[in-house]
This record gives C-alpha cells, structure tokens and sequence, in this order.
C-alpha cells in the first residue's frame, strides 16, 4: 500500500483561504473527477519556494498535531512571513469519495512495520540533506540512519597539477643522481 496519497505541486500562497473568527479557512484542492477536497487537516512533508520557485524551506506536517493548514499559516505570520510565495505539499491522508480526508492515516498508524510520524522524520530529513534548504536551521532527522562517505580508489583519484609537478621533480632527481 503507497504511503504517499495525494499531494500539490507548486500551489500559491495568495489562494490559502485563512478564514476569519469561526470561519476556520481552508487549504482546497481539485483532481478530474473528483470532489473538491480540503487538505487542511493533511499530513506529510511540504516544501516553501520563493518568488523565484527557488527552494527556501522544508517542514513536516502532522506530527505534533500541527497540520498542513497550521504549519503553512505559522509560515504566514512568522519569521518566514515575505520569503516563500509557493509551496508544494505530499500527503499521506487519502481522499474520501466526498471529499473529506479519511482518518485512517495519522501520525500514530503503522504501515508495513513504521509508523507515519518516522516516515515524516526521514522523508523530510532526506529531503533537507539533499536540497539544503537556506532557510532550514537543523539538518535532517535521520536518527537511525548511518552516513556513509564515497571511497576514492587510489587507482582513480583526480590527479592535481600539484601531484604531477611533485612527480616530474621526483623523476628529475633521480636522473640527475645518475
């Protein structure tokens, strides 16, 4: 079963309904054929552009209770307020017939032996070591994982300017001993 249920590629911030007072807002979202469905209670991984579509940021959303809607809206109100104008989200929540999103899925549920919260964890730990998002002040969370660094054969290493002259000094000395 695919852990990934919905996602949004490159939405714009300026069309997130906040909503007012009682009126909670909404995060909508539309696929052919399908109902209307409001991602604002989703959870998964989202990723905030700037005006550029230049990568600015990576968060995670669900764990914590702090869903999509919330992480986006603190984005809106805090120190990243005027530095994202585009974000793009992947869900695990799956879409109900009637546009609702299914309950099933929360952070607390175990697919294939791993609860969503540590795929949160190393989904968006993955994504920040490789993107490197200027705005990310804590490297990824890849707490079980060990980095591991490429091996250079010696049979392939680069050869430098500098390994060459000291090579070409070295075989001069030995022809002027002789």
């Amino acid at each position: 079963m695919p852990i990934i249920k919905s996602y949004g590629f490159l939405w714009e911030r300026k069309y997130i309904f906040r909503g007012a007072g009682s009126n909670a807002g909404h995060l909508k979202g539309t696929a052919s054929g399908l109902e209307i469905a409001d991602f604002r209670d989703q959870i998964g991984v989202y990723v905030l552009y700037d005006q550029f579509q230049n990568i600015v940021y990576i968060g995670q959303a669900g764990n914590g209770h702090a869903t999509l809607f919330t992480r986006l809206k603190n984005h809106m109100d805090g120190g990243m307020w005027n530095r994202w104008q585009y974000f793009t989200w992947i869900g695990f929540k799956a879409v109900n017939q009637d546009g609702s999103l299914s309950a099933q899925q929360h952070v607390d549920s175990g697919v294939s032996g791993f609860k969503y919260s540590d795929a949160l964890n190393e989904i968006e730990g993955i994504l920040i070591e490789v993107i490197e998002p200027k705005l990310n002040k804590q490297s990824g969370r890849l707490k079980n994982a060990k980095e591991y660094n490429q091996y250079i054969d010696p049979k392939v290493e680069d050869v430098t300017t500098a390994k060459l002259l000291s090579e070409l000094r070295e075989i001069k000395a030995q022809l002027s001993s002789k």
